[in-house]
Formats: C-alpha cells, sequence, structure tokens
C-alpha cells in the first residue's frame, strides 16, 4: 500500500493501544514532538494531529465501541518528507462510501460524520482496507514557502 517508493524512515513507531481515549492522546503526544523534532512545520503538525485523533477516536469509539477488552494496533513511520500511520480495529469494518457527505443541507447540524472528510482534507492520502477497519493516512511535507 506504499506510495512512495523506499523512503528513509528516520523514526518508527508500533504500539497496541486498549480502546481507551486517553491512551490516544498518549499516542498523539508522542507523535506531535516527534514531528517538532524532525522541524515540520506548525501547519503540517496540526493537519497531522486533527487527522490522527480523528482516525484514532473512530477506531476507538465506533469500530471497537469502546471496549475495552479490543485493542487498537498502530504503526507510524516518518521520514524527512513523509508521515504515514496505518490504524487497525477490532471492529466489523464499514464502508466509507456510505458514509453521508456532512456538507450536505439536511446534515449540517447532525454531530458526526465529519471525520473522514477532515482526515481527507488535511492528509495528502486517506486509504481503508476491504474490511473497513484499517486506515492509512499520509501526510507528504509542506515545501517552506507553502
Amino acid at each position: 500500500m506504499r506510495s512512495f517508493p523506499n523512503p528513509q524512515w528516520l523514526w518508527q513507531h508500533r504500539r497496541t493501544l486498549p480502546s481507551i481515549l486517553s491512551e490516544a492522546g498518549r499516542l498523539l503526544s508522542e507523535i506531535t514532538s516527534e514531528l517538532e523534532h524532525r522541524g515540520w512545520s506548525d501547519r503540517d503538525i496540526f493537519a497531522v494531529q486533527l487527522a490522527v485523533e480523528e482516525a484514532l477516536v473512530n477506531a476507538i469509539k465506533h469500530g471497537n465501541r469502546s471496549d475495552p477488552g479490543k485493542t487498537v494496533t498502530v504503526s507510524c513511520w516518518l521520514s524527512e518528507d513523509l508521515f504515514r500511520i496505518e490504524i487497525e480495529d477490532q471492529g466489523d469494518g464499514f464502508d466509507p462510501a456510505t458514509v453521508p457527505d456532512p456538507t450536505s443541507p439536511e446534515r449540517l447540524e447532525e454531530p458526526t460524520g465529519r471525520g473522514i472528510m477532515l482526515m481527507r482534507t488535511f492528509m495528502t492520502k486517506v486509504t481503508y482496507n476491504a474490511k473497513g477497519n484499517a486506515v492509512v493516512l499520509e501526510k507528504r511535507r509542506s515545501t517552506s514557502d507553502q
């Protein structure tokens, strides 16, 4: 599934989390710190943080239905110009094509359905496995003049 051939990974991390939101927050802090350490822009860090948070919350709340007996497996890679994360829950999965457009007039006041849109807006690439219980997010580092 890798879209960038043979990047030189500067940082790699794999973790299995219980379906508890505070655990997702700790992982998100580690990712943010690593991006800061590598000199990524505040804009790119914000994009990654927002999208990864949405994906983790979706995996825990919707995929695993907040069942503390289920886990979320997370694998991260960081190269000089690419951040990649794979998030897989133990849920039944879903078809992302069936998620209604949260910007349609009849859905504007609905409290759910915006996570996928935000991930697609802020990341370079978002793909799901066939079952719909794993997502891969990629963010290409912005050039310095953006």
